[in-house]
């Protein structure tokens, strides 16, 4: 696995934090750190999936400078989250930071579950579709044997 790739999310951790430390102070409300914080929790969700991606070659595997890294880079980024929300608290009140963790985490699920909801309409309807099709195909299939029954009759008759 490419360690640009881990790297990424860790530098979108980092700038993000840096950004929120150095502006903390002066924003009036949550809203001015808002795509920031996005950033935050976008680098870290990207390394951690980074991290437990496990396309690694047989030598990434086992590197131990590979797995320090990764170990590393883990830890940090808890460390830089915890420090946030403890900035955010201190600036927005207690409890902020738990608000807008609780906030993600209830709009990610409501996501997750109206994308398993349109997949499931989407299955019943494509099999409505095919129920649909199958009918069309059966009447078919009984009109052409009507015509060629009564064809045949004509023609045997005649």
């Amino acid at each position: 696995m490419p360690v640009a790739e881990i790297l990424a999310g860790i530098a979108l951790v980092k700038s993000s934090v840096e950004f929120i430390k150095s502006n903390i102070d002066t924003c009036k409300d949550i809203g001015e750190l808002g795509g920031h914080i996005d950033a935050l929790f976008r680098g870290k969700d990207e390394a951690d999936r980074k991290q437990n991606k496990r396309g690694l070659g047989v030598r990434e595997q086992f590197d131990t400078a590979h797995i320090a890294r990764e170990a590393i880079d883990a830890k940090l980024a808890a460390e830089q989250l915890q420090e946030i929300s403890t900035l955010i608290n201190l600036r927005f009140g207690p409890g902020t930071w738990q608000g807008i963790v609780d906030e993600r985490a209830k709009r990610i699920q409501e996501a997750k579950e109206a994308e398993k909801q349109a997949r499931i309409e989407k299955r019943k309807a494509d099999a409505e579709l095919w129920a649909d099709i199958k009918m069309v195909l059966i009447v078919i299939g009984a009109a052409m044997l009507g015509v060629g029954a009564v064809i045949g009759a004509i023609y045997y008759s005649g």
